[in-house]
């Protein structure tokens, strides 16, 4: 009996590990690679070379694709990996063209599960929607690495406030319009672009579907360095682009970027909120360099703001900070420092809490035009400026405000300041 039970054992523990085989396949072909994506029966698929002309494909529900830094370089003119649900991929480089979807998802599935992206490195445009049938799912996405994209010709936009925002090349959006549709998600290690050579589009780009539709809930939103260009022509009203940007329908507790966020082009705002977020943490320096590049825009709801490094700008009319819509509860910057005609350091035309500053606001420029809601307006480059409607609890201003151009005033208050 023993016998038997030990020849019994040993055929089981054959055709198990058979199955565990047949469940995990190494591919070093693009046709396995197809082959192994089309077996429902295969569960983890893992890269074991390079790849080239890979045609787009999809992963089944709950398969898995990972490697150890391998390429998938997808065929020209085509998009690239197809997610559905619950699926994981994972230390790979996705390679498709800059303007083409590297990674995306199937609309058609009614759940996305629990989606895992861990250490990719992407060439082309990331675009995770909940639309048609998608109503529920979470989005895990840690150590995102997107080298080279542009997401200009992405025509859905959402807008607001006299604008539309250009996509971004790593987009998460829940499009639903029933309020009862929550998508979740952790961000964390969110690149995009590189110095002198960013992203084209927006970057880092995360909303729901406004006020009344869908919402998209993040724990986290973890940034790395940020390289991004609109691609906005000078003058253009109705259009603006974003570094990181937090968009309608979009509830966030904790914004942190960890890396400098820098945008080259016209309306490229740098970081730019129109959602709700609980604490937003700038670690490292915040610079734009277009006319309308503004610092930090908000029209949401930010409770506590905290600049750790300086805002500069260097183009006209690209405010350091400003709070047209909404409220900051409690703001607080290392140093705002602006160069451009029209190019305000901080304005506010809302109620807010407490701003404070460590190292003065100073502005280099004249009266120029600036964009405001969809608007171009003559401003001079005041450097603290309060609005009518704008109501400042406390302001502290250590180092002073600075102004350099002519007949430039460092304070205008047209609202009220609490306490100074």
């Amino acid at each position: 009996m023993a016998r038997g039970a030990c020849r019994f054992s040993a055929i089981v523990n054959r055709q198990w590990k058979g199955r565990m085989t047949d469940r995990q396949r190494e591919v070093a072909t693009s046709d396995d690679l197809l082959a192994a994506a089309d077996d429902p029966d295969v569960r983890r698929i893992v890269v074991a070379a390079d790849l080239t002309d890979v045609p787009g494909f999809r992963l089944s529900p709950g398969q898995a694709l990972v490697g150890s830094g391998q390429v998938v370089r997808f065929a020209m003119d085509q998009d690239g990996l197809r997610l559905t649900a619950d699926n994981e991929v994972s230390n790979l480089h996705l390679a498709a063209a800059p303007d083409r979807r590297a990674l995306f998802n199937d609309t058609a599935v009614e759940r996305l599960g629990r989606m895992l992206l861990t250490d990719l490195r992407v060439s082309g445009v990331v675009r995770l929607l909940a639309r048609d049938r998608v109503r529920s799912g979470h989005v895990e996405a840690h150590g995102i690495d997107i080298i080279a994209a542009d997401a200009r010709g992405f025509e859905e936009r959402p807008t607001g406030f006299g604008v539309e925002v250009v996509a971004g090349v790593f987009t998460l959006w829940n499009q639903q319009a029933d309020a009862g549709v929550t998508i979740t998600a952790d961000l964390t290690g969110l690149r995009a672009g590189r110095a002198g050579a960013p992203v084209r589009g927006s970057g880092i780009f995360v909303s729901g579907a406004g006020g009344a539709g869908g919402r998209l809930i993040a724990g986290r939103l973890e940034t790395g360095p940020v390289f991004s260009d609109g691609g906005i022509a000078p003058g253009t009203p109705d259009r603006i682009s974003g570094g990181v940007f937090v968009v309608h329908g979009a509830f966030v507790d904790r914004v942190c970027n960890r890396g400098q966020v820098t945008t080259y082009g016209a309306n490229d705002m740098v970081l730019d909120n129109w959602g709700t977020v609980d604490h937003w943490t700038a670690e490292d320096k915040i610079t734009s360099h277009g006319p309308s590049g503004i610092g930090f825009v908000n029209f949401g709801a930010v409770n506590r703001l905290a600049v750790k490094a300086t805002i500069e700008t260097f183009g006209q009319g690209a405010r350091g900070f400003n709070v047209y819509t909404g409220t900051v509860h409690h703001a607080e910057f290392e140093r705002v420092l602006t160069h451009g005609d029209g190019a305000v350091g901080i304005q506010i035309s809302q109620p807010v809490g407490q701003i404070k500053v460590r190292r003065g606001i100073e502005t280099y420029g004249g009266t120029g035009d600036s964009l405001v809601k969809g608007v171009v307006l003559r401003l001079p480059a005041t450097a603290l400026s309060i609005k009518p409607g704008g109501v400042a609890r406390r302001v502290e201003v250590a180092g002073g405000l600075v102004t350099h151009g002519a007949d430039i005033e460092p304070l205008e208050v047209r609202g009220r300041i609490e306490a100074l």
